[in-house]
């Protein structure tokens, strides 16, 4: 297996613009796939030499530009007045566990897909924007549209996840990230990110092979009634080995009233 570590991101698209090329970030999902025979790269491509990859930096909306080789300890220790930010600190904090937290990265987490992962949801919530970066120029792709199935992303080859963008509003805004674990530090079973401020949005993950928005939803009004049925127009949910399809079914709106509730409660505090 051939390994290379550029130090730039021209160069690191270049080297995985081959069949067999893997990036490794944290490489702490990659190594455990590498492990189980589940993934056999010929090259693997380490972007941790890359500084163009790392920092975080107010952007002019107040929002954040978040590199993409931040780690999820890193995110976990986020404190920021960007609603989007906070809410994606608080799925950073139930990510597995500290020693997967201290070297698992954003980019990593982003670029895998997972149905069951964290981040996707809560990027979905607030509207972030992925840049993705290339040997020939860079593009942004909203979160809505960069996650497209399971472990299914909208990157082509050579492309690379450089930085995400969470927005600044809406100002005042209260979050809450709901996670349903058969332990903690567990991939989901469901989960739900929500952002109130004078409207309410919300994102539930689990509940298809990417993040779903669950768009109308009246705080007023029963949340979990209107969840439910939302949730009713679309597809059979998964059936696996965390849940059965009937159980993500019954326990999803109530997670997601949970959600809204903890965000409103957040606003109004």
């Amino acid at each position: 297996m051939d390994y290379v570590a550029p130090e730039s991101i021209a160069d690191a698209c270049r080297a995985l613009d081959a069949d067999d090329a893997h990036c490794l970030a944290g490489g702490q999902s990659l190594v455990a796939m590498m492990n189980l025979g589940l993934a056999t790269p010929g090259r693997l491509v380490s972007l941790r030499r890359i500084a163009d990859l790392r920092g975080i930096e107010p952007t002019r909306d107040g929002g954040l530009r978040i590199g993409a080789m931040t780690t999820h300890a890193e995110l976990a220790e986020l404190r920021a007045d960007s609603p989007a930010a906070t809410l994606l600190a608080q799925a950073a904090r139930v990510v597995a566990y500290p020693a997967v937290r201290n070297r698992g990265t954003l980019g990593g987490s982003l670029a895998l897909a997972d149905p069951a992962a964290d981040y996707p949801v809560a990027l979905v919530a607030s509207d972030a924007v992925v840049e993705v970066a290339s040997a020939t120029g860079r593009r942004d792709i909203p979160a809505r549209e960069f996650f497209r199935g399971m472990f299914d992303t909208a990157l082509t080859r050579g492309e690379i996840v450089a930085a995400v963008r969470m927005p600044g509003g809406p100002a005042g805004a209260g979050t809450a990230y709901e996670k349903l674990s058969l332990v903690a530090g567990d991939f989901a079973i469901l989960s739900v990110a929500a952002i109130a401020g004078k409207d309410v949005c919300v994102a539930i993950g689990g509940y298809a092979m990417k993040p779903v928005p669950i768009a109308g939803l009246d705080a007023a009004g029963d949340v979990r009634e209107q969840a439910a049925l939302a949730l009713r127009q679309l597809p059979t949910p998964p059936d696996d080995q965390r849940a059965s399809a009937g159980y993500r079914r019954r326990v999803a709106p109530e997670l997601v009233r949970r959600a809204v509730a903890a965000a409103l409660k957040a606003r109004d505090e």
